[in-house]
C-alpha cells in the first residue's frame, strides 16, 4: 500500500480532513528502519528492533480521534511509550502551538526519536520509566499511552486538567477517560492488539 492508498483507506473510515493531512505531511519511513521503508505505507504494524514496533496507522488514527485535537490549540500533550516519536510528530501537525512530552523507557528507540524530532523545540523526549507518568510537567490537556496495560490508568487522572482526556490500551480494548471533577466517564472500544507497557 502506498501513502495516497492509505490516505483514501483512511478517509473512508472517516477521519477528519486534519488528521489525514497529518498522515500526509508526516513520512512514516522517516521513523522505521530502512529495510522496511517499502513496508512503510501499510495499514500493519512494524518492527522497530530493540522489541519495539511501530502502531498501524489505522489504529494511531482512531486513537488520535478519540483524543479530538482537531481544532485545538495551545495544548499541552504526554504521550506514554512514545517509542519512534511519529505519533508525537502526527500529533504535532494536527494541533497549533502545543507542547508534546514523551516518555520512553527503550533508549536506543527513545535516543533515535530524540534525533529526528531535534528540530521541534516544542517536543520533549525523556528516556525512562512512563507508568507513573511525569508528574513534574502536569496537569496536562490529553494523555495518550502507546502499549497496553491491564487496568485503566486511573492513578494519571491527577496528573490532567479538568475535561481532559486520557486514551489507552487496556489489555485488548483502547479506553478514552475524560476528567469530570475528581472522576472520569470511560469508554471502552475493544478488539485491539498492543504491546505491553513495561
Amino acid at each position: 500500500m502506498n501513502k495516497d492508498l492509505l490516505l483514501r483507506h483512511l478517509g473512508i473510515q472517516g477521519y477528519s480532513v486534519k488528521i489525514l493531512r497529518a498522515f500526509d505531511s508526516v513520512r512514516r519511513e522517516d521513523f522505521i528502519p530502512d529495510e522496511l521503508i517499502p513496508f512503510a505505507y501499510a495499514d500493519g504494524p512494524l518492527p522497530l528492533g530493540f522489541n519495539s514496533t511501530i502502531s498501524q496507522p489505522s489504529t494511531i488514527a482512531f486513537m488520535l480521534n478519540l483524543l479530538e485535537l482537531e481544532n485545538q490549540s495551545d495544548l499541552k500533550i504526554l504521550e506514554i511509550g512514545s517509542g519512534c516519536g511519529y505519533v508525537l510528530a502526527l500529533m504535532n501537525a494536527i494541533t497549533q502551538n502545543s507542547s508534546f512530552f514523551g516518555l520512553e523507557i527503550n533508549s536506543e528507540v527513545g535516543d533515535n526519536a530524540i534525533e529526528r524530532l531535534k528540530a521541534h523545540q516544542n517536543i520533549k523526549i525523556f528516556l525512562y520509566d512512563g507508568k507513573n507518568g511525569l508528574p513534574e510537567e502536569s496537569p496536562f490537556d490529553r494523555i495518550l499511552i502507546s502499549a497496553a496495560s491491564e487496568s485503566n490508568p486511573y492513578h494519571l487522572l491527577d496528573q490532567i486538567k479538568d475535561s481532559g482526556i486520557i486514551v489507552a490500551p487496556v489489555l485488548n480494548s483502547i479506553v478514552k477517560m475524560k476528567k469530570v471533577g475528581h472522576e472520569a466517564t470511560v469508554e471502552e472500544f475493544p478488539g485491539f492488539v498492543f504491546v505491553p507497557l513495561l
